[in-house]
């Protein structure tokens, strides 16, 4: 029987190159006498992962039929992705309102994908939802081989993976129209190509998942130290990073005057990032109060995803360095640097923020920690502790189960407020207001996407030249509008009540109002014709 090859220990190189596919052929198949041939049981836990993610997808999909009473994405800033989406579909470029290109998404390959799909398909919810169900199985099935690949048994990777999709903020993610699926692959592909010690695909794969989370740049760094820093590895990671991100911060360059997009620029209210935007602010906040309220935060959002996770990955930290060294233990502190990096470097919201949409892509790495800690040694006796693995293994998996509920009714009252209000406005605006009109917007997406009207955007997401005006507060704003001049306005006059208040400048025309507000940014959102431009 060929022999099993072990993990590289401590920063050890592989002999041979021999994790390969192989590989996971061979751990796979060592379950025992009676056990299906290896090949066979590689491709029965497959299907056993993308069965496990059926579940949670049903239950989804029913508790949004119930509340919503109809399908739709639980956030604004998907229909922003999908006006993106139809834009590139039909020719007109990387923008939001056509013909005027812009760097306005934060995650530029995920928008890029979907433009894909509107060109095959067409430009939908439904669209997005596919192709997040299937990057989402995608980054299932590559958890699953990286936590083989590490050295676990099958058993384990397959919890692991079976876990994965059983978290809620994956299976929204998956529903979102959001980002943070692709991230997620992207992240379980690099942990692969890393167990196998395939420096260039690590590279790229790192690099991709810049473009669909920033965040994910952190990683970069720890790959290129976690095994010996060589000339040629420092090389590899450098030139690849560059050449997959440096054209979309060129694009932000000449668009949107920054070397991060608009909607970074708009957005970031801190930190190293923001400093050299010009926002400044107080040193205490910056390196002390921040970083321990995300801290703090991201350890809630761990253990809500899952009751043990924020445990397990502590005692993970330590014991995966002493199962498989260097190589995965140095990696593993990105789940300790992510809230530091986010405090520190770029600050929005937190790592809870929206179900964790800055933070679901370190899922895929959170597992696989875990289970290559705890799930025991693929080269152990099958028999050896079967029976305490298997009952620690179900009641993780239980405890999955139980998170999933109260998950999909936050995801059915997002997508009843997005639809109540948001796409509601969206249509509203295409039935009421003349197609040559411009409208001035706080949330951009639903609106854009439905109404096909040019947008100009208070927030500065897709209208960068607003953000100057933004830094001197609603004044700013209110000063923009007078230059812009645009026929209508819709906002939350909770976000700016003395526009909102301007009584002989804005006239309301129609309102909505949600009963109970879950994920919008206020309960009411006001239609306005614009009576004159002094404001």
């Amino acid at each position: 029987m060929p022999s099993t090859p072990r993990v590289p220990d401590r920063g050890e190189r592989p002999a041979g190159r021999t994790f390969k596919w192989r590989a996971d052929v061979r751990a796979a198949g060592r379950r025992g006498a009676g056990a299906p041939p290896a090949e066979v049981r590689l491709w029965i836990d497959d299907a056993l992962v993308v069965a496990a993610a059926l579940l949670p997808l049903v239950l989804f999909a029913a508790r949004e039929r119930l509340i919503a009473g109809a399908a739709g994405l639980p956030l604004d800033d998907s229909w922003i992705h999908l006006q993106f989406a139809r834009n590139l579909a039909e020719g007109a470029g990387f923008s939001f309102n056509p013909g005027h290109p812009v760097a306005g998404s934060t995650a530029p390959l995920w928008t890029l994908l979907l433009g894909a799909g509107a060109l095959v398909f067409s430009a939908s919810l439904w669209t997005a939802k596919a192709l997040g169900i299937v990057v989402t199985l995608g980054a299932g099935l590559l958890t699953r081989r990286a936590v083989l690949a590490w050295g676990a048994p099958a058993d384990a990777a397959l919890v692991a993976a079976a876990g994965l999709m059983w978290m809620g903020p994956v299976v929204w993610g998956s529903l979102s129209g959001m980002e943070v699926s692709l991230a997620a692959l992207l992240v379980a592909a690099a942990l692969l190509a890393h167990a196998r010690d395939h420096a260039l695909a690590t590279a790229v794969c790192a690099a991709l998942a810049v473009l669909a989370r920033p965040e994910s740049l952190l990683l970069v760094p720890l790959f290129v130290v976690a095994r010996p820093v060589t000339l040629r590895r420092v090389a590899t990671f450098t030139l690849a990073t560059a050449v997959i991100v440096a054209p979309a911060m060129l694009f932000s360059l000449s668009t949107a005057g920054t070397l991060y997009p608009a909607t970074a620029a708009a957005k970031i209210e801190g930190g190293l990032v923001g400093w050299l935007g010009g926002v400044t602010e107080p040193a205490s906040l910056t390196f002390v109060t921040r970083p321990r309220m995300f801290f703090a935060e991201w350890i809630r959002w761990l253990t809500s995803t899952h009751w043990l996770l924020a445990l397990a990955v502590a005692a993970a930290l330590v014991q995966v360095w002493r199962v498989a060294g260097r190589p995965l233990g140095v990696i593993a502190l990105g789940l300790l640097l992510h809230p530091l990096g986010m405090a520190l470097l770029a600050p929005y919201r937190g790592p809870a923020f929206q179900e964790g949409r800055y933070s679901i892509h370190l899922l895929p790495l959170a597992v696989l920690a875990v289970a290559v800690a705890f799930g025991g040694r693929r080269d152990a006796s099958p028999t050896s502790g079967r029976p305490a693995r298997v009952a620690v293994m179900a009641a993780w998996l239980g405890i999955a189960a139980i998170t999933l509920w109260p998950a999909a009714t936050r995801y059915a009252w997002a997508v009843q407020n997005i639809n109540a209000m948001q796409v509601h406005l969206g249509r509203w605006v295409d039935g009421n207001v003349p197609k040559t009109a411009r409208v001035a917007v706080n949330d951009i997406g639903a609106i854009a996407f439905f109404s096909r009207r040019e947008i100009i955007d208070l927030m500065g997401l897709v209208t960068p030249e607003i953000v100057p005006y933004r830094r001197q507060g609603e004044s700013g704003v209110i000063r923009f509008l007078k230059e812009a001049c645009p026929q209508y306005v819709i906002i939350f006059p909770a976000w700016f009540p003395r526009l909102a208040a301007s009584a002989d400048t804005l006239e309301p025309i129609y309102r909505v109002r949600l009963e109970r507000n879950e994920v919008a940014g206020a309960a009411e959102m006001v239609v306005y014709r614009l009576a004159r431009c002094a404001v």
